[in-house]
């Protein structure tokens, strides 16, 4: 990987040498990465204790009675108090969204979850609350300690997966099998 590689918009796949425990078999999707860092959200850990639901009535938001009850992502470790929604290209929110690629944006304002509650939203949401983030060329070294696998995202495995296979189908999409993959490697 060089240097100018742009990685926005890509899925990163957790090695199982991952040495943090709140990314063990990670799926995050970068919604930004630059010379001066990288932000993204995992997409694959829904929290057991909350759902949609919860959060609207905490945030004083009527649910409408056409509103999914979205589970709610653990969406990294950095300000874990704030939400971001990554949902389809086709929904833009009036105050802020940020467009990632034609595919996939990103929205951390309350509007998308007024829209959500009304059932106006857009088709496809994940909601998270925190996310993750990395200085200038941390994930670069954190890819070249092989910490990270990279694939191309696409919203069939974003949004229609299961949060449980999301892994082991991003594995597969590399034609990797997770039954191959050992955190007891040796190094040549």
């Amino acid at each position: 990987m060089t240097e100018n590689t742009d990685l926005t918009g890509k899925i990163l796949i957790a090695m199982p040498e991952m040495g943090d425990p709140r990314f063990a078999n990670a799926v995050v999707f970068l919604c930004a990465h630059s010379a001066e860092g990288t932000m993204g959200l995992i997409i694959n850990k829904p929290t057991q204790e909350l759902r949609m639901r919860d959060l609207l009535e905490q945030l004083e938001i009527a649910p409408g009675i056409e509103m999914r009850n979205l589970p709610v992502h653990f969406g990294g470790p950095v300000e874990h108090g704030r939400g971001f929604v990554l949902h389809d290209g086709d929904y833009h929110s009036a105050i802020s969204s940020l467009d990632v690629n034609g595919a996939f944006a990103m929205t951390a304002t309350l509007d998308i979850l007024e829209d959500l509650a009304e059932g106006r939203g857009p088709a496809h949401a994940i909601l998270a609350l925190g996310y993750a983030g990395w200085g200038p060329g941390q994930l670069e070294e954190e890819i070249a300690q092989n910490g990270w696998l990279t694939c191309e995202a696409d919203t069939d495995l974003v949004f229609d997966t299961p949060d449980a296979d999301k892994w082991e189908t991003a594995l597969g999409r590399l034609g990797v099998s997770a039954l191959m993959l050992s955190s007891d490697a040796g190094r040549a």
